[in-house]
């Protein structure tokens, strides 16, 4: 299965959405927050970000979901800086703190070509949502250089439903979170006052552009959506309307990456309701309400995620 954006390339649309995208920086529009920022002439926004993306690392990374690592690793670019700020971001060094360079798109693409030589099964943009217009011009340069392997957008849910249109026919897979299922919680731990609507149009989005997760022999996704959800403590991920809402409105062969590995970092600890570990017995109740909304494609992990993905069921009943 050959990826979409080989097409689109051939007929001259990622080339035109490229275009399209960048153009929009000169008053960014890219995320939901809507900053309206000069990023063409270095004005910062919300995510800190001008012009040129910035690049905290790259390699084969091996600890992703067992259908994007397999046996080579997904090849994963992490972006520098986000547009939320999670009280408990893991990756706060780099998602908060601006740790990392400037690469332009001609890097951009050596990159992802970098990958592909290393024998990489995918290209997984991470925190992609205000970096899009430099990745498609980025795009552009590979696939002109031979890129020819499936991309990931993996983000955290909160992306804008006008710019995620313009993706259509671009990304073959979608990785993204659904962190919350009220504002309220969204805004105080992340900083973002509408995640819930803006999360559900976004889903609902990707998985019309995707469908449902499909798999080589090898049971390496080539396309569709998985949606992460990492399960807080205290309730305050709320599961049971986010699962209620994926079995209803995107279906109950949704696949799922149900995760147990939060532990209290980054800020967590001035919040009462998130300064411990998740407990086995609230993780088990998050897998019994995935399961009775009819949920039973997917991934879990162990107790408090120690061994990522080592629960591991697919496409079977977890």
């Amino acid at each position: 299965m050959p990826p979409s954006y080989l097409k689109a390339h051939q007929e001259g649309s990622l080339q035109e959405k490229a275009e399209s995208l960048y153009s929009r920086l000169g008053s960014c529009d890219i995320c939901p927050r809507l900053c309206k920022a000069d990023r063409l002439n270095n004005r910062l926004g919300f995510c800190k970000t001008g012009k040129k993306a910035k690049v905290y690392s790259y390699f084969a990374h091996h600890g992703e979901e067992p259908a994007l690592s397999g046996t080579k690793g997904s090849g994963t670019i992490f972006f520098t800086n986000c547009n939320l700020r999670c009280a408990y971001c893991q990756n706060y060094e780099f998602s908060q703190s601006d740790k990392g360079r400037e690469a332009g798109e001609e890097e951009l693409a050596s990159f992802m070509l970098e990958l592909q030589q290393e024998g990489c099964h995918n290209i997984n943009f991470v925190t992609p949502t205000h970096n899009i217009p430099q990745i498609l011009k980025a795009l552009v340069l590979a696939v002109e250089k031979g890129l020819k392997i499936p991309l990931v957008y993996n983000s955290s849910g909160y992306d804008s439903l006008d710019t995620l249109r313009l993706l259509d026919g671009i990304f073959d897979i979608y990785l993204p979170d659904a962190r919350y299922a009220d504002n309220q919680t969204s805004l105080k731990l992340s900083q973002a006052k509408d995640y819930w609507e803006i999360n559900r149009q976004a889903l609902k989005e990707m998985r019309r552009q995707v469908g449902i997760a499909q798999f080589n022999p090898d049971e390496i996704i080539e396309k569709g959506l998985i949606i992460r959800h990492l399960v807080l403590p205290n309730k305050l991920s709320g599961t049971e309307e986010i699962m209620s809402f994926i079995a209803r409105e995107l279906g109950t062969d949704t696949y799922i990456s149900l995760m147990s590995q939060y532990f209290p970092c980054h800020k967590a600890k001035d919040y009462p309701e998130l300064a411990r570990r998740l407990t086995l017995e609230e993780y088990q109740k998050a897998m019994d309400i995935m399961h009775a909304c009819g949920l039973h494609n997917g991934w879990v992990q162990d107790e408090q995620g120690l061994d990522r993905f080592a629960g591991i069921h697919i496409k079977t009943n977890l």
